[in-house]
This record gives C-alpha cells, structure tokens and sequence, in this order.
C-alpha cells in the first residue's frame, strides 16, 4: 500500500501557487494532475479551453461548439 502525508487543501494550494515546488513536479506529474483535476463534463467548456489555448499560446487549434449536441 502506498503511504503519503495527508495534507490540507490550505496546504496544497500553497504548493499549487509556488513556482519552485511546482518545478518539481515531471512534465508526467503534470499531465496527470492537467487530466484528472477537474470534476467531470461539465467542467469542460468551450471558455475554459479558449482560455487554455490562449494562456499557452496555441495558435493552431480551434475550439467549436456544438449546439444541441447528443451528450
């Protein structure tokens, strides 16, 4: 069984908002964190991806909504 430190949201947050302790995560520590952060579906918008691609500069992708999509 794996054993780890339980720490607090607070203490977590302060981690996430530390650029130095965030250099220590792997580029694969942060995909796994990028892939399974948010709640489900519905935390996946249009916004927040046009946002995503602007904050990294991504010129060559396109994000397109559809209406009334089968969900």
């Amino acid at each position: 069984m794996n054993s780890y430190k339980e720490i607090t949201r607070t203490e977590f947050m302060q981690f996430f908002r530390d650029d130095e302790k965030l250099n220590e995560l792997t580029p694969d520590d942060r995909d796994e964190v990028f892939r399974t952060i948010l709640l489900g579906s519905c935390d996946i918008t249009k916004e927040l991806l046009d946002d995503i691609i602007s904050d990294y500069s991504v010129g060559n992708l396109q994000v397109m909504k559809v209406e009334n999509a089968e969900e």
